[in-house]
């Protein structure tokens, strides 16, 4: 994976955790009953609003984004992107997995949606643990 490409994954990445994290940390109960947005709501399906639930995953999104932030700092380093990918990656795996048992109480589009979504994390932080390409490693490839 290419320095640039890398940057763009972790910009995804961290965009995606610090306005999840900053809304459920922020505002809990308008984060509970409208998240994803855009008219959806995947949370009341899955149980009660719990307030310090809610904030404690604002938190760790937040974390994430800082882990993201960090990332973003030392791009260059391999090993350090690779090492945030491996807790990007185990997260969002876990989160499919739990997700992927509750898909029942969803209708279809949401069901879609969810599967979507969260295996597009999975893969996006899969692919931060790919080597680095360098421009000159490309060429030789070519």
């Amino acid at each position: 994976m290419t320095v640039i490409l890398r940057r763009l994954v972790l910009v995804a990445l961290t965009a995606a955790n610090a306005v999840t994290g900053g809304w459920a940390y922020g505002a809990p109960r308008h984060w509970y009953e409208n998240f994803p947005g855009m008219g959806r709501s995947w949370l009341p399906q899955l149980g009660p609003f719990n307030e310090h639930m809610a904030k404690d995953a604002g938190a760790m999104f937040l974390a994430l984004a800082v882990l993201g932030l960090i990332a973003l700092w030392r791009v260059e380093s391999t090993v350090f992107v690779q090492a945030i990918g491996l807790v990007l990656l185990t997260f969002n795996v876990l989160h499919l997995i739990y997700h992927m048992r509750h898909l029942h109480v969803y209708g279809d589009l949401d069901k879609a949606l969810n599967v979507i979504v969260l295996v597009l994390l999975v893969a996006l932080s899969a692919a931060l643990l790919a080597p680095e390409r360098t421009r000159r490693a490309v060429a030789a490839h070519r």
